[in-house]
């Protein structure tokens, strides 16, 4: 991962053990304005490409992953980044018992493990009851963006977000390409950039909170 120690940053490190109930986003960031998360945030070679771009949005990374976790907050800390939080947590229980009401503006959910056994299909993120707290979650207008690489996950996806749209939650929008995408890439992740070469295709889904 690092050819020299990994440091802490506590003002970029979110501990669960911190945490009490509903975020105040706006205690969390200083400041009240366009807050966006990443579940799975990985390495943060997404978040940083885009906190740099744009630092008058705030951002938190959700991941799993402990040396993934200690990465990236090494990471976004040696950059002087103020605009990005990370968190090791289930993202799951995190948006369902830390997010408030219509306190988020996007969700980033790019590559996510696609647990490709079928009787491993129920621990995938993008689920009927995950969509519902995204959604509770959303602002006014609120989107979220998605890409994958595997066939069979999207098509569950397609059928989550389908579901959502019919019931008159959601509307289908473009994909938002995000700032550190490279000519030919859709987002810029590790992830992508490592399977590209491989040939293999990359499937984009974005959807809007839509107001009732």
């Amino acid at each position: 991962m690092a050819n020299r120690p990994l440091q802490d940053y506590p003002h970029i490190a979110l501990l669960p053990e911190t945490l009490d109930g509903v975020i105040d986003l706006k205690t969390l960031f200083g400041r009240d304005g366009t807050v966006e998360i990443e579940i799975g945030s990985g390495k943060g070679t997404f978040l940083l490409a885009e906190a740099q771009a744009r630092p008058d949005t705030d951002f938190i990374g959700i991941e799993w992953a402990s040396k993934y976790y200690r990465f990236a907050v090494d990471r976004m800390g040696r950059w002087g980044l103020n605009n990005v939080r990370l968190i090791r947590t289930d993202a799951a229980q995190f948006i369902a018992e830390h997010l408030g009401d219509a306190c988020v503006d996007g969700f980033h959910l790019y590559f996510p493990d696609p647990w490709p056994k079928t009787y491993h299909h129920r621990r995938r993120f993008f689920q009927d009851i995950n969509l519902r707290q995204m959604l509770r979650c959303l602002k006014p207008n609120g989107w979220i963006n998605i890409a994958t690489d595997h066939l069979n996950y999207f098509s569950q996806m397609q059928r989550v977000a389908q579901a959502a749209i019919d019931a008159g939650h959601a509307v289908a929008i473009p994909f938002r390409r995000p700032a550190g995408a490279k000519d030919g890439e859709y987002v810029g992740t590790n992830y992508e950039r490592k399977y590209k070469p491989e040939g293999r295709p990359t499937y984009t889904l974005a959807i809007q909170k839509k107001l009732l």
